[in-house]
């Protein structure tokens, strides 16, 4: 038998490939919104690439070829198409090394560092580093992070009122000449022929953030409306929608945000305090993850629907997501003073501790006036001011463990660690235990198999699905059960939590 050639590395899905050609071929036939982000098109005729969604006229299988990033495309000499607008596609994240890499890259990692300072931050040498993302992209590390700074840039043009050098330091170039050199070079037009917005720089700087549909917005947004920290974020109903405000404190920049949704557009709408500019890729990334942007619901719910339980509820809510964390110490904090209390009593303990020791703030929202205490806030304390919230001495004593492990690293995630790995560093804290430890891997760290078994509620709603059970579960037999859920365990949490009518914890 005739060996198979090897497959360019460049390209996802080979020409000589013809079955996997034909699947992406028939997905950009049907414009599936399920695939978009997961590859890209070159149209060979009119060098350009697009999202699998584009509204345009469908080119001949034969002019196609498939990539598995915007990066991809752009090395093998493709442009991207002005109407569908590739930068605006929700991310294509797997569970693997080198799409966490990537993700890092995407959100700038290579603006600030060099690439033998990311590889060592990632546990690998820079040759290693190297092969990862040539074998899965076909494309250097160096050029993966232009392709992002130049696709963001494009972002902005269309989007925004920005000047250019803002533009230029915002996607992390060095210099306005360098960003209009590379802009020329590789889309073989000049950055101003794409202005779309002129005005004042005092406005609100508004970017839209894609997402596969379906999305439920509502429920994740009255998720986070029972847990908003009264005076940093609020969750407030206008024009017959839920709309998430927060204030934003990143690097040495502070402002405010505002999310809303354009459901008709499979989009959110995120509004920016003009102060936060300089920082507006970090402040993409934090609400890309905290919304759950990336993830993918057809994949989700074909994995899960095979647990009739679950198929009951995501029928009822489909396209629920894991609600993240626009910062992951807020989050480690909010799990501690939730333990063992209410969700309403954690929400007011946790509103003093932003009133009396964040830092007060401006913004045009009449709720919001405080930003989060940072871990070095919390270290300065005493536990009697700490307990002065309204919280035992231990808890107390259990935040500034949390504090100093955040501020030595613990909660920043890496992309090698485990879940595991994580949920045992967490769980050598005096105080935290498997529920915060799952707790926080779930919401914070995004790892999408994380499941706090012993969370009542769970254990609960679980029982309500089988009738020869008491009134609920053991947080063993949960465990045992939700199994065959990995690796999408922390959606089958939300989706009993979703099912219950009352409270739960936390």
């Amino acid at each position: 038998m005739k060996q198979k050639e090897k497959p360019d590395p460049i390209s996802l899905v080979p020409e000589n490939d013809n079955e996997q050609h034909r699947q992406h071929y028939r997905a950009l036939s049907a414009r599936d919104t399920r695939f978009d982000g997961v590859f890209f098109t070159g149209v060979k005729t009119t060098g350009v690439y697009c999202r699998p969604i584009c509204t345009a006229k469908t080119p001949k299988a034969s002019s196609c070829q498939f990539f598995s990033s915007a990066a991809a495309a752009e090395a093998a000499g493709f442009r991207p198409c002005l109407r569908c607008r590739p930068e605006l596609a929700p991310y294509a994240l797997q569970q693997n090394l080198a799409y966490a890499i990537w993700k890092k890259i995407a959100d700038g990692a290579l603006n600030e560092q060099s690439v033998e300072h990311l590889s060592a931050d990632v546990g690998l040498s820079s040759r290693q580093l190297r092969r990862v993302l040539m074998q899965e992209f076909g494309v250097s590390p160096v050029e993966l992070a232009q392709t992002q700074r130049l696709l963001f840039a494009k972002k902005l043009l269309q989007e925004t009122h920005l000047g250019m050098a803002e533009i230029a330091y915002a996607a992390g170039f060095g210099s306005v000449r360098r960003f209009n050199a590379l802009f020329s070079q590789r889309y073989q037009m000049a950055p101003g022929s794409l202005r779309r917005t002129a005005g004042s720089s005092g406005e609100a700087i508004v970017l839209r953030l894609a997402y596969r549909p379906p999305y439920a917005w509502n429920a994740l947004a009255t998720y986070l409306q029972g847990r908003a920290m009264p005076g940093l974020e609020a969750v407030v109903p206008e024009k017959g929608q839920l709309v998430y405000l927060r204030t934003v404190r990143l690097e040495d920049k502070s402002g405010w945000i505002r999310v809303s949704c354009l459901s008709d557009k499979n989009q959110l709408q995120l509004e920016v305090a003009p102060s936060l500019t300089p920082v507006l890729l970090g402040v993409i990334a934090r609400v890309r993850e905290q919304f759950d942007l990336e993830a993918n619901p057809g994949v989700i719910q074909s994995h899960l629907e095979h647990d009739p339980s679950l198929a009951a509820i995501m029928s009822v809510v489909p396209g629920l997501r894991v609600p993240g964390a626009f910062d992951h110490f807020e989050l480690a904090i909010r799990a501690v003073l939730g333990q063992q209390v209410s969700v309403a009593g954690a929400t007011t303990v946790a509103g003093r501790l932003v009133q009396r020791y964040g830092q007060p703030v401006e913004t045009p929202f009449p709720a919001l006036s405080h930003h989060f205490p940072t871990p070095q806030d919390i270290l300065n304390l005493t536990l009697d001011q700490l307990a002065g919230i309204g919280i035992p001495g231990a808890r107390a004593a259990c935040l500034q463990k949390v504090a100093a492990f955040a501020a030595e690293g613990g909660l920043s995630r890496q992309p090698a660690a485990s879940l595991q790995d994580f949920v045992v560093s967490m769980k050598a804290l005096p105080g935290i235990g498997e529920w915060t430890a799952q707790y926080v891997a779930m919401r914070a760290m995004r790892y999408a198999d994380a499941f706090p078994a012993g969370d009542l509620g769970l254990q609960k709603a679980a029982a309500r699905f089988d009738p020869d059970q008491p009134l609920r579960w053991t947080e063993r037999q949960l465990y045992q059960h939700a199994a065959v859920w990995s690796p999408w365990r922390a959606y089958g949490a939300l989706l009993l939590w979703q099912s219950l009518n009352e409270e739960h914890p936390q």
